[in-house]
């Protein structure tokens, strides 16, 4: 499933090329029925909050959340392509295109139900007016583990598993400690720390986090601490990297350096 900056990315491109222009919006799969109330109507605006994408066109806020299965598909085109697979939302303005697959949902929302949906998402690293006390607050209250209140999305919009990941093991936070068994200082440095790293995901469309390799061109290999690297020996202590299952996603952390 893509992580925030991911969504940020997809927001950031249809400002560039959608925004204030006529859309026009089709469905060749057929599943998204309401797609003529927004086409040939302006984009006014793209926001993303962790991993939802909100385009607010002129009658209505169409909301997508890509969900595992989901793909964007960005051209430009000199002749429209015919669509290739299961498109369930097709947007053209000018010569560019975006072909949307396989999403968890694509839908128009009105003011009201789009206020009661993003009241329901926690504040986004990414956003630089969101207010970090919300996060500390959900996280010191809860007897949650915070290997689970990381990917809940009411509680901090835009973390997946790779950042839940390599977040905890640079805090040397234990995943199963409790959220309410945390000082104030831990949970701030974990959303100081996504603030500092997201950003890079956004620019350079990679989630990098691992000190010293904090660029594009760094190789797969080299990017993480701890995710997807169960078996090999930890970075920083040798310990071989654990794997298991939390809340039915994987979960990667040294047993060692995250005691």
């Amino acid at each position: 499933m893509p992580e925030g900056h991911t969504v940020h990315r997809t927001a950031n491109h249809f400002r560039k090329t959608f925004a204030a222009q006529t859309v026009e919006v089709t469905s060749p799969q057929g599943r998204f029925t309401d797609a003529a109330v927004i086409s040939g109507t302006k984009l006014l605006k793209t926001r993303a909050i962790g991993k939802q994408l909100f385009l607010h066109f002129e009658p209505a806020v169409l909301r997508i959340h890509l969900g595992i299965y989901g793909k964007w598909q960005f051209s430009q085109f000199e002749e429209l392509p015919e669509p290739r697979g299961l498109v369930r939302a097709r947007f053209i303005a000018g010569n560019h295109l975006a072909d949307l697959r396989g999403p968890t949902a694509c839908e128009l929302l009105d003011s009201e139900q789009l206020k009661l949906i993003q009241a329901k998402l926690g504040p986004d690293p990414l956003d630089p007016m969101a207010d970090a006390e919300k996060f500390i607050a959900k996280v010191s209250r809860s007897r949650v583990t915070i290997g689970q209140l990381l990917m809940d999305q009411s509680v901090i919009s835009g973390i997946g598993n790779v950042y839940r990941a390599e977040l905890l093991f640079r805090a040397g936070i234990n995943p199963h400690t409790p959220g309410s068994s945390l000082t104030r200082e831990q949970v701030l440095g974990l959303w100081l720390d996504a603030v500092a790293l997201m950003p890079l995901g956004v620019k350079t469309g990679l989630m990098l986090t691992r000190e010293g390799h904090l660029k594009a061109k760094t190789k797969k290999a080299d990017r993480y601490y701890v995710y997807k690297r169960e078996g090999l020996p930890c970075r920083e202590c040798e310990v071989n990297i654990a794997i298991e299952l939390m809340a039915t996603r994987k979960l990667y952390h040294c047993p060692s350096c995250q005691k």
